[in-house]
């Protein structure tokens, strides 16, 4: 335990360099917050380096378990130190809203319960988008390609961060190499959204932000009107390509950059599984509006239907019509391609495709199975055998995943909160997408609820991120037990 703590001591001073950004912006925008920076930059980092220098002397290698441990507590920690220059340059917010707005930036959900956003100080802005980024790829994966001296275990730290069920997969034999191809392909993506949009007429802060956004399939915004501030089909369609950019596997962006080939692409079954979903789901959506004569030319029906499908799809979460001014059928089967689109490997959240297709391919075997029960048949997704342990590590997955959203559904329901507020509420937080319905939807915000509903929502969003089993591990005696 005392080992973990030691590391917690690195990251924690570690992340103290990151406020660097927010004074610099402070500095030059001149909005006066840089101080407030500066003293949560000095409070992380001293206290980060004071928990390291009393546990030098408990340093070892750590093992799977403490990976487990070790991420949960530093999304925790991390998102409690982020709240500092919130709560020193924003007085009237509590705590509990303040690590809920943090946690919904690490976690990229994009929920917020800040109003007025326009007028907010721009590094106030700039830290909330730069959180986004900071943990679309994880920030234990950062520290581990920026300070490679870490000295722990750090494919037990990256198999429990990665997303998705294929942990074991690396493009370099060093996990730290690992961590800097991703990071650099990761940058170097954000820097290519950040100049196509202000080539679409954005300034450069708002740029740079929903760069950070859209990367980390976020959804925070510098509006409370989100992206249809700015009424621009360039801007969405701009938004729609890095989006779907973000929701595939970084490793085949990687690959694809390094090789210069769309072949990965190509053979990749969740890309071609998650765009055959999102693009026949726009046609969909794109009928029922047109059905219900919503707009008046298809083009502008396309347009808005489009990007409504490939944000919420993704689980970014960006906004550029009220999707709950829609047709019903419309806003719930947009929640539904949150929880199921995503690539492993991805930014985004849910349960990702890869589960997705194994669900699928493990109904249509038993099928089969029922009508040729000596057949041997085993799983593939994409040419390649899929071992049962996955399968069955799918399964129970699945299995708590949906267990997790009834429960907490049923806490809201318990606090007072309606069924669809609360229902859209959790799949937004655990699927790290965002807006929900009702009194969570696309144009209101999660200040409206009481500070139990904030911390259940919270939580969920916990769970989505390190996706359920990281954090419920935790809590068995096996894990305790030596």
């Amino acid at each position: 335990m005392l080992a973990v703590v030691h590391v917690l001591g690195q990251l924690l001073t570690i992340f103290g360099l990151t406020y660097l950004l927010p004074i610099a912006t402070s500095l030059i925008l001149r909005d006066g917050t840089w101080w407030d920076f500066a003293v949560a930059g000095l409070i992380n980092s001293g206290a980060g380096l004071a928990i390291w220098a009393s546990t030098r002397r408990y340093k070892r290698e750590l093992r799977s378990r403490d990976g487990f441990l070790l991420v949960t507590l530093a999304w925790v920690l991390m998102s409690a130190a982020a709240t500092i220059p919130l709560l020193i340059a924003l007085p009237d917010l509590s705590f509990t809203d303040a690590f809920f707005e943090t946690t919904s930036g690490l976690t990229t959900t994009g929920s917020t319960v800040l109003v007025g956003l326009e007028s907010l100080p721009p590094a106030i802005n700039l830290w909330r988008h730069a959180l986004h980024w900071y943990g679309g790829m994880g920030i234990i994966v950062l520290a581990l390609a920026i300070l490679p001296l870490l000295g722990v275990g750090g494919m037990q730290l990256y198999k429990a961060e990665a997303p998705g069920p294929v942990k074991d997969a690396r493009l370099t034999p060093r996990i730290t190499e690992t961590a800097k191809a991703l990071w650099l392909t990761y940058t170097g993506v954000t820097i290519a959204c950040i100049v196509a949009l202000k080539f679409c007429g954005m300034s450069w802060f708002d740029a740079i932000c929903h760069a950070f956004s859209a990367m980390a399939l976020g959804g925070f915004s510098t509006y409370d009107a989100s992206v249809s501030k700015f009424a621009s089909p360039a801007v969405e369609l701009v938004l729609v390509v890095f989006m779907l950019i973000a929701a595939m596997n970084f490793a085949r962006h990687f690959i694809a950059i390094r090789r210069l080939t769309f072949a990965p692409y190509r053979t990749d079954p969740e890309v071609k599984a998650m765009l055959f979903v999102l693009g026949l789901s726009t046609v969909l959506v794109a009928i029922v509006l047109l059905l219900h004569g919503r707009y008046d030319g298809a083009w502008e029906t396309l347009r808005h239907a489009l990007f409504a499908v490939v944000s919420i799809g993704s689980t970014s979460g960006f906004v550029s019509e009220d999707y709950e001014r829609w047709p019903a059928f419309v806003g719930y089967w947009l929640l539904f391609l949150s929880c199921i689109c995503c690539n492993t490997g991805s930014t985004g959240g849910g349960i990702k495709m890869f589960r997705t297709l194994l669900l699928w391919r493990q109904a249509g075997r038993e099928l089969r199975l029922m009508v040729h029960p000596q057949a041997v048949e085993p799983m593939r997704i994409g040419g390649q055998v899929v071992p049962n342990r996955i399968a069955y590590a799918v399964l129970a997955f699945i299995f708590l995943y949906f267990m997790t959203v009834v429960v907490l559904t049923f806490a809201l329901l318990l606090s007072g909160l309606d069924i669809v507020s609360s229902l859209s509420a959790v799949l937004g937080s655990i699927n790290n997408m965002g807006p929900g319905l009702n009194r969570v939807g696309p144009t209101s915000n999660y200040q409206s609820l009481t500070d139990f509903q904030t911390w259940v929502c919270t939580l969920a969003m916990i769970l989505g991120r390190l996706e359920i089993f990281s954090v419920l591990v935790l809590f068995t005696p096996a894990f305790w037990r030596k």
